[in-house]
C-alpha cells in the first residue's frame, strides 16, 4: 500500500530525520519535516506493551535484571517482605526512637481502639484485639515507616452502619460479631486482590473532592451518634441519618444525665484544647497524643472514687483478660446474610485502603522515600485476612496515630511492634482497670478524633478551583447526612464518574492564533497577542478522539446536512460570521492541531473522514498537524491517509501554514 504524501514515511526500521526546505516570505528557508509512522509492532507486541503500561508502569522487576540467582532470591525476599530490606541496617539508635514513638502512639491507640469498636457496635475488647495482631503483620509486610496501624473511625462507622441496618447488635450480638469478622475477611481479600493484580487505579474513583465531602458528612454523623454517650441516654435510634438522630435525642430528654453531661463537656473541652495547642505548635504533639489516655485514667479514677454518687454515669464494665481468641470458626460463609457481609467488607475495605495508602504516601513524601501502592494494598489486605481469624475487625493506617508517630520521631515500622507490645501488656494485665471507665469518655474521644475530618479549607479550595468537584463534595456530604453512608458515597462516586464522562464526551476545543514573531500557535482566548492567520481556521482538540466524543466533535466542526433544526458548525460558522463582519479573506483551509490527541479509534477515524468529505463539499481543505504515533498508525492501517493526498499531514501548525501558503502563491489558479 502506498502512502498518501511524500512527507509521510513508513520508517519503522530506523530513525526518521528526513526533511526539506521551503522558502518563506522573508526568503529564509523553512524546514518542513516528514511525518513518520511509529515502528512496526505485531498485535502481540502491542498487547504486551499496553498491559505493561496499565499494570506495571513502575517496572517492579527492574532490580532483578542481570543478577545472580542468590541475589534474585534476596531481592525477592525484600520485595515481598520489606523487613528484610531495612532489618540488616537496624541499630540501637533507631530502636530508641521507635520505642519512644511506639509507646506514644500506644497511649492514643488504646483509648481509640476501645472507642472505635463501640462506634462499629462491637465489644470494646475487639478494638484492643485489632490494635495488637494487625500492627505485627504490617511490620513485616508494610513499606511505610510511619504508618500506625489500627482501627479507624471511617471504616468503623461504615461497618457499624451497614451491618446494623440489617442485624441488631443488641438482639443478635453473636450473629453481628460473626458478620463483622466475615466482612473483615472479604475486605482483606478484596484489598490483597487489588494489590496482587495491580488494580489499585480502581480506588482512584474516590476522588479528593468525594472524600472531603464524605469524611465531613461522616464526621457529623459520628458526632451526632455520640450524643447517646454524651447525654447518658439508654434508648437511642439505630438509624444514622441526622433527622432520626435528632428526633431520638429530644424524644428521650427524660433520660439525659446531668452528671454525664458535665463530665462529657469538661473532658471534651480538655481534649479539644490540647488538640488545638498541638496543631498550632507541633512541638507539643505529645499533648494531643497523651490527652485521650489521660482522660481515660482521670475519668476512671473519678467514677471509681465517686461510684456511690455517680449512678447516672454508665461505664464499660467487665473486660476479659487474655490474648486474641481464634475466630476462624466464627466466619459466616453461608447463609442469607453472606451478601451483606461481602458488601460491607468491600465498601469498608475500599475506604480503609484509600485512607491507609494516602496517609502512607503523605509521610513518605515528607521523608523523601517511596511507598509502593500495590505492596501496601497486599500488606493491608493480608493484615485484615489474618485479623479476621484472630477476633479483629477492619484496620488500616490511621492519620491521627500516624501523625503522632511521625512527630514522635519514628524511624521504622518497629514503632508498630512497640505499640502492639504495649497493647499486649494491657490485654494481659490491665483490663480490670477499665471496669469503671465511663462510656462518655469514649464518646468525647471519638468526637475529638472525627472533628479533624471536617476540612473547610479544602472545601473552599474546591469551590474556588473546580465547581464540579465542589458539587461532588456537597453531594457526598448531604448524601451521607440525609440518606445513608453507603448511598452518600455512591452518589459522590456517581458525580465523579459523571465528571469524567463529561470531560471525555465534551473535550476542550479552541481556535488558535499565531504569537507574533514566533512559530507558536496558542488559544486566541488565552493569549490576547495571538493573531488569526488569513484564510486559515486553526482548531485544537485536547482529548482522544473516539466513539464517546466523535459525534460531538463532528457537530462542533461541521454542518451536518442530515441533522435538522440547523445544529451546525460552531467554530466554522462563527469564523465565517466574523469574516463577513470584518470583511476579511474567506476561509480556505481548516487545520486541526492534534498534538493533544493521544489516541483514536474507528469511530474517530470515521469522524475525520466524514469531516474531510464535508469540508470538500464546501471547497475547504482539511489538514492534520502533529498527529501522534498511535493516531498515525491507526490512520495508516485504515487507509485514511490515502484520502488526504499531498500536503494533508504536517508535523507542526507553523509548517502547515507556511507550506500551504507557499503552495497557494505558486499555484493561485488551481483549486484548493
Amino acid at each position: 500500500m502506498g502512502l498518501s504524501s511524500n512527507r509521510v514515511e513508513d520508517l519503522s526500521g530506523h530513525a526518521c530525520n528526513d526533511s526539506f526546505e521551503l522558502p518563506t516570505s522573508n526568503n529564509e528557508p523553512l524546514e518542513v519535516h516528514r511525518v513518520c509512522l511509529p515502528p512496526h509492532k505485531t498485535t502481540l507486541q502491542k498487547l504486551r506493551q499496553r498491559l505493561l503500561e496499565v499494570f506495571f508502569p513502575d517496572d517492579p522487576l527492574h532490580k532483578f535484571k542481570n543478577q545472580t540467582c542468590l541475589t534474585k532470591f534476596l531481592l525477592g525476599l525484600q520485595f515481598f517482605f520489606p523487613v528484610f530490606e531495612w532489618g540488616p541496617q537496624y541499630n540501637l539508635k533507631l530502636l530508641r526512637a521507635d520505642i519512644i514513638s511506639g509507646f506514644t502512639i500506644a497511649s492514643l491507640a488504646i483509648p481509640q481502639g476501645i472507642s472505635y469498636a463501640k462506634l462499629a457496635n462491637l465489644p470494646p475488647i475487639v478494638g484492643l484485639y485489632s490494635s495488637f495482631v494487625p500492627p505485627l503483620i504490617y511490620s513485616v509486610l508494610g513499606s511505610s515507616r510511619h504508618l500506625a496501624v489500627g482501627p479507624v473511625s471511617i471504616a468503623s462507622l461504615v461497618m457499624g452502619t451497614m451491618l446494623s441496618e440489617v442485624v441488631s447488635y443488641t438482639e443478635e450480638p453473636l450473629l453481628y460479631l460473626q458478620l463483622a469478622f466475615t466482612a473483615t475477611l472479604f475486605a482483606g481479600l478484596f484489598q490483597a486482590s487489588l494489590g496482587f493484580f495491580r488494580l489499585g487505579f480502581i480506588i482512584d474513583f474516590l476522588s479528593k473532592a468525594t472524600l472531603v465531602g464524605f469524611m465531613a458528612g461522616a464526621a457529623v454523623i459520628v458526632s451526632m451518634q455520640q450524643l447517646k454517650g454524651l447525654l447518658g441516654m439508654i434508648h437511642f435510634t439505630s438509624k444514622m441519618q441526622i433527622i432520626p438522630v435528632l428526633s431520638s435525642v429530644f424524644q428521650h430528654k427524660d433520660e439525659w444525665s446531668w452528671q454525664t453531661i458535665v463530665m462529657g463537656v469538661c473532658f471534651l473541652a480538655f481534649l479539644l484544647t490540647t488538640r488545638q495547642i498541638s496543631t498550632r505548635n507541633p512541638k507539643f504533639f505529645w499533648l494531643s497524643a497523651a490527652s485521650p489516655l489521660a482522660s481515660v485514667i482521670l475519668s476512671t479514677l473519678i467514677v471509681a472514687l465517686l461510684k456511690s454518687k455517680a449512678h447516672g454515669i454508665q461505664t464499660i464494665g467487665h473486660l476479659s483478660k487474655g490474648l486474641n481468641p481464634p475466630s476462624m470458626n466464627m466466619l459466616y460463609l453461608s447463609g442469607p446474610y453472606l451478601p451483606l457481609a461481602i458488601k460491607t467488607g468491600i465498601v469498608s475495605g475500599i475506604l480503609a485502603l484509600t485512607e491507609g495508602i494516602a496517609v502512607g504516601r503523605t509521610f513518605a513524601a515528607l521523608k523523601n522515600y517511596q511507598v509502593d501502592g500495590n505492596k501496601e494494598m497486599m500488606a493491608i489486605g493480608l493484615m485484615n485476612m489474618a485479623g479476621c481469624c484472630s477476633s479483629c475487625y477492619v484496620t488500616t493506617g490511621s492519620f491521627s496515630r500516624s501523625a503522632v508517630n511521625y512527630n514522635a520521631g519514628a524511624q521504622t515500622v518497629v514503632s508498630n511492634i512497640i505499640m502492639a507490645t504495649a497493647v499486649l501488656i494491657t490485654l494481659l494485665f490491665l483490663m480490670p482497670l477499665f471496669y469503671y471507665t465511663p462510656i462518655v469518655i469514649l464518646a468525647t474521644i471519638i468526637i475529638t478524633a472525627v472533628i479533624g475530618l471536617i476540612d473547610f479549607q479544602a472545601a473552599f479550595r474546591l469551590w474556588k478551583v473546580d465547581k464540579l468537584d465542589f458539587m461532588a463534595c456537597i453531594c457526598s456530604f448531604f448524601g451521607v447526612l440525609f440518606i445513608s453512608v453507603p448511598l452518600g458515597l455512591a452518589i459522590a462516586v456517581g458525580v465523579s464518574v459523571f465528571k469524567i464522562l463529561l470531560h471525555v464526551t465534551r473535550p476542550n476545543t479552541g481556535v488558535l492564533g499565531n504569537i507574533p514573531g514566533t512559530q507558536v500557535y496558542q488559544n486566541l482566548h488565552r493569549y490576547r497577542t495571538a493573531v488569526r492567520i488569513p484564510s486559515f481556521l486553526i482548531l485544537a482538540v485536547e482529548a482522544p478522539i473516539y466513539f464517546a466524543n466523535s459525534t460531538y466533535l463532528q457537530e462542533s466542526f461541521i454542518y451536518l446536512e442530515s441533522i435538522c433544526n440547523y445544529r451546525v458548525l460552531r467554530w466554522i460558522r462563527e469564523e465565517e460570521e466574523r469574516i463577513v463582519a470584518n470583511k476579511e479573506t474567506e476561509i480556505k483551509c481548516v487545520i486541526i492541531d492534534m498534538t493533544a490527541v493521544s489516541s483514536i479509534d474507528s469511530s474517530g477515524i470515521d469522524t475525520i473522514c466524514e469531516l474531510r468529505r464535508t469540508l470538500d463539499k464546501r471547497s475547504l481543505k482539511l489538514v492534520l498537524a502533529n498527529p501522534g504515533g498511535n493516531v498515525m498508525e491507526k490512520l495508516h492501517e485504515s487507509d485514511a491517509l490515502e484520502s488526504f493526498g499531498l500536503n494533508g499531514i504536517y508535523l507542526t501548525v507553523s509548517e502547515a501554514v507556511a507550506d500551504i501558503s507557499s503552495f497557494w502563491k505558486k499555484e493561485p489558479e488551481l483549486p484548493i
